[in-house]
């Protein structure tokens, strides 16, 4: 796993700060996890959090985009796993490159929670479960907070 320098989860105050999770509803076990964990962080941090439900991970970028018009910080949750065919590999670029394109084009963070995994197994040990090494939808939020919080720094000094 590519947890060697993962940074750990601060303390962050985000009040008055409002995050849009937009989650997939495809591998809704596993979404519903990572939104949960999303929403704690953001909550404990003091954010105000909307929810908003999707089809799938291709279809994040346009609601993340909607969120970002009107919120300090987005996440996007989704689980994409490998099958037999390529649309796995169209599927996780197009929806990288989305989410991307939002962050860049709205000039909001957009934490990535879409997991991109080979199996069932390593989409559990990433989705905040108790028994899970890690927390996808917990550390995107934060990581979509606190670029947030620096950003709004940033725009009162310049």
């Amino acid at each position: 796993m590519a947890e060697a320098g993962r940074p750990g989860i601060a303390t962050l105050d985000a009040a008055g700060m409002r995050v849009g999770i937009v989650a997939a509803q495809w591998n809704r076990d596993l979404c519903d996890q990572m939104l949960t964990r999303a929403r704690e962080v953001a909550e404990q941090a003091g954010a105000t959090v909307d929810v908003a439900r999707v089809a799938g991970s291709i279809e994040l970028p346009v609601v993340a985009q909607q969120f970002a018009r009107t919120h300090d910080a987005v996440v996007a949750i989704g689980v994409v796993i490998r099958g037999d065919t390529a649309h796995f590999d169209y599927v996780c670029q197009s929806v990288t490159d989305g989410l991307t394109r939002v962050a860049l084009d709205e000039a909001t963070p957009v934490g990535n929670a879409v997991l991109t995994v080979n199996t069932v197994a390593q989409a559990h040990d990433r989705a905040g479960f108790a028994d899970s090494v890690e927390d996808k939808g917990g550390e995107a939020t934060f990581a979509a907070l606190e670029v947030a919080s620096e950003l709004k720094r940033l725009r009162q000094v310049g």
